[in-house]
């Protein structure tokens, strides 16, 4: 929520000058996405998966960390010698590539140290240092984009620091202290563990992260490339605002986002930690009921209040024609978050092909749709692209996912609840967008429903 707060100050017109700056920083990030995955190589995965299988945790611990160490040197160095190249290819300015490179070799060397933190259960740790990373980043955007201007004029220290219209510069250079202040707090990791390398596992540790490398790279493509397509496949004389439009509304599903990924940091351990417990398939189905009732409450509320949101997160009206595709976007993420809960079986049985696969389909369902659509209707196109991939996504993994490793889901309760939600949410927005009482009174019947038919849930999960 504190880095959502940066929409609001990035799409002011006092900081950022037109909706087109705001398109490029957008687009860099969408690069941050595909090689923060390619960095990772899957190895997160990989390593919850063996920190649970394997007799000597210190032995996975060791071979996981000097792994990432190795690889992340390696492209650190290949990214500068070649980073003139990179810059023509995608299109970024040398001086922005610089800074990007910097940033994704410091997130990468707190992967495994995190991982480290969840797989030892220790959250408290974990979401100090995660939302102190978000609070440095966020003070620095104010600082160096709202008050360093004014602050320059009053002393000669600051004066020599500032930088006519290097906004886009600061942004990053934020990014880049942010992660490096994390990277420090994680150094104690790295003086504590065992450094061994072991050959044997580090292979079967490959092999099981591959799989989950090629998926994330689909995911990457699925979740952000439709910026990339936008820049590549619309008049240039456009191409940035619409980008700068569509990824500012976009944003307005971070609350669906922001759940889900929660959600997803919290179960997945969960996951790899009951697979050896007895029947832990009616915890995973109850799980998922769980996900989809608190999910609908937030895709229904979001589409309710969009309209205020907008005023309080996203500056500047100039982006607002994009507001179309919210409802869209939430229920995208709503299916990618179902998916993901529903990606257990394949994780814990050591079938990760099938994630590549339904991934892979997934994004090449995502690039025949953008390139088809965005011609067209432009970023209403990447909407329903984002939408149809994960819609399929989330039902080929219950279809395979009930083959390989049957788990007995509600699905009448589970699809009552997301055919509801779905429903009211496109009926109010398309149709009855801006009538609150009509929006609010839907929503507190369907807080009703949710309320008598889990009241005996609800119940004991709140005194346990």
């Amino acid at each position: 929520m504190l880095s959502f707060l940066l929409v609001r100050l990035h799409t002011d017109e006092s900081v950022l000058k037109s909706v087109a700056d705001y398109g490029d920083v957008s687009l860099i990030f969408s690069y941050f996405v595909l090689f923060n995955v390619i960095l990772a190589y899957g190895m997160e995965t990989a390593f919850f998966r063996f920190f649970n299988k394997e007799d000597d945790k210190s032995k996975v611990v060791g071979t996981s960390t000097i792994s990432l160490i190795i690889t992340s040197l390696i492209f650190f160095v290949i990214a500068l010698v070649f980073q003139d190249n990179i810059a023509n290819v995608i299109d970024i300015k040398v001086e922005y590539i610089n800074l990007v490179i910097c940033i994704l070799l410091l997130d990468a060397l707190v992967i495994i140290p995190f991982a480290w933190l969840r797989a030892k259960a220790k959250p408290m740790k974990y979401a100090l240092i995660k939302i102190l990373n978000v609070v440095i980043n966020l003070g620095l955007n104010l600082f160096l984009l709202l008050w360093l201007k004014d602050l320059a004029s009053e002393s000669s220290i600051l004066d020599s620091i500032y930088i006519p219209n290097f906004e886009i510069n600061y942004i990053f250079i934020a990014n880049l202290v942010a992660s490096g202040i994390t990277l420090l707090l994680m150094l104690p990791f790295y003086f504590k563990i065992k450094y061994t390398f072991n050959t044997i596992l580090w292979k079967q540790m490959m092999r099981y992260a591959f799989p989950i490398l090629i998926a994330g790279v689909a995911f990457s493509i699925n979740e952000t490339f439709d910026r990339i397509l936008l820049d590549k496949l619309l008049p240039a004389d456009i191409a940035k605002t619409e980008i700068g439009m569509y990824a500012a509304c976009y944003k307005l599903a971070l609350f669906m986002t922001l759940f889900a990924t929660a959600f997803r940091l919290g179960i997945e351990p969960f996951f790899f930690s009951h697979a050896i417990t007895e029947n832990p398939q009616k915890n995973y189905a109850r799980i998922l009921e769980y996900f989809v009732i608190f999910g609908s409450v937030i895709l229904l509320t979001v589409v309710v209040f969009a309209d205020v949101l907008k005023v309080i997160f996203i500056g500047d009206e100039a982006y607002w024609n994009a507001m179309w595709i919210v409802p869209i976007i939430l229920l995208a993420n709503f299916c990618l978050g179902i998916y993901h809960n529903l990606s257990v079986w394949y994780k814990i049985t050591d079938r990760t092909k099938f994630g590549a696969y339904i991934s892979v389909f997934g994004a090449l369902l995502t690039l025949l749709l953008n390139f088809w659509l965005i011609p067209i209707i432009s970023y209403k196109g990447s909407a329903i692209a984002t939408l149809s991939a994960y819609s399929v996504m989330m039902l080929l993994s219950y279809y395979f996912g009930n083959k390989y490793y049957p788990i007995p889901y509600n699905l009448k309760k589970i699809g009552t609840y997301f055919i509801i939600s779905t429903g009211l949410s496109m009926l109010l927005f398309y149709q009855f967008r801006g009538n609150y009482t009509v929006g609010i009174s839907m929503l507190i019947v369907f807080l009703g429903i949710i309320y008598f038919s889990e009241r005996n849930e609800l119940k004991q999960l709140l005194k346990k």
